[in-house]
């Protein structure tokens, strides 16, 4: 027996280097081999979103549903534990996935979240979905300024999300550090809970406004949103130059008459590196050409836009992707 699989081992090492012609070698033909382990949709696409109260997670679920009926692939969006979590199962739980722009650059550089895992290459981008805002949300009227939660309980999302990141550098924008707050680590739908109990002071949050879990407490009790300032804002740019500036209009939930100052990212979708050519052409065109069926379902469907989703960003696009924006006129980076 032991006889028999040797040569039967042996036998596949011939057939792949001729398979790689004369000048091939075993090297090309083990690449050749794990390049065959093309993801192309037919087993179905795993979406990894965000916690089933966030906005990731209705995207998401319209996502897959309207793409799934104009292409006929099997979309299901899957609530998950944000960014981080995305990004480390992906290829192996997730196919599909909605991330942080700012917290993907860090997997794809090996820094900060990932700085000890190590940088990540098997994923791909293929397109911003919406802006993705920084929102400070309290219950106390005398928090006016990040300033002010010096010394206060504040939910600053789970541990190592993007969340949590976005906390780090608006404090340093203020001369503070987490160290500075007492800082409490909970999703969207616990830290918006813990507020309504008085459980903590404040809460960071990073998703589109509205958030549904905001949204939910606003219909309980008023909600205040903290600004960042001019002064700060600027010091926060040129530290961060992956922010930009936005402005929550007043309005955005029934509470809050004023308009809010703030930052945001990008809400990208990605997908696996193996991910066939034809798949990623077929999900990113029919975004694209269906924006009007996304945005009767839910209303960040109407930020979708061709510029907003090619510029900026710092991780290479899905070839297949790539495709699509270059018939659009669009030319944006691949590997």
């Amino acid at each position: 027996m032991k006889k028999f699989v040797a040569m039967l081992l042996c036998l596949m090492m011939v057939v792949a280097l001729c398979a790689c012609g004369e000048s091939g070698s075993l090297d090309d033909a083990l690449n050749n081999s794990a390049k065959e382990d093309v993801i192309d949709g037919s087993a179905g696409l795993a979406m990894g979103t965000g916690g089933d109260s966030g906005t990731y997670y209705a995207v998401g679920g319209v996502i897959c549903k309207v793409v799934g009926d104009k292409t006929g692939l099997d979309l299901t969006a899957v609530a998950t534990g944000g960014s981080a979590d995305n990004l480390q199962n992906m290829g192996l739980v997730y196919q599909l996935a909605t991330v942080q722009s700012d917290v993907m650059t860090y997997a794809y550089n090996g820094t900060n979240t990932f700085a000890e895992s190590g940088k990540l290459d098997n994923f791909r981008v293929l397109c911003a979905l919406y802006a993705e805002t920084v929102q400070i949300v309290t219950l106390d009227p005398s928090i006016k300024s990040v300033a002010d939660l010096k010394g206060k309980s504040v939910c600053v999302g789970d541990q190592g999300s993007g969340t949590y990141y976005n906390t780090v550098d608006v404090l340093a924008a203020y001369g503070m550090t987490i160290d500075d707050i007492k800082p409490v680590y909970q999703s969207f739908a616990d830290s918006t809970e813990s507020l309504q109990d008085g459980k903590i002071d404040a809460a960071f949050l990073c998703a589109g406004a509205p958030t549904p879990a905001v949204s939910t407490l606003d219909s309980a009790k008023p909600i205040y949103l903290v600004s960042i300032d001019d002064e700060h804002m600027a010091k926060l740019l040129d530290a961060c130059p992956y922010y930009a500036s936005y402005t929550i209009p007043a309005g955005t939930y029934e509470s809050f008459k004023e308009d809010t100052q703030t930052v945001t990212v990008k809400a990208t979708l990605i997908c696996s590196a193996n991910l066939s050519d034809d798949c990623a052409y077929k999900l990113v065109s029919a975004i694209f050409e269906n924006k009007d069926a996304i945005t009767e379902l839910h209303a960040k469907g109407a930020e979708l836009d061709l510029t907003f989703a090619t510029d900026g960003i710092a991780v290479p696009f899905h070839a297949g992707a790539a495709q699509y924006f270059a018939e659009q006129g669009i030319t944006v980076a691949t590997k």
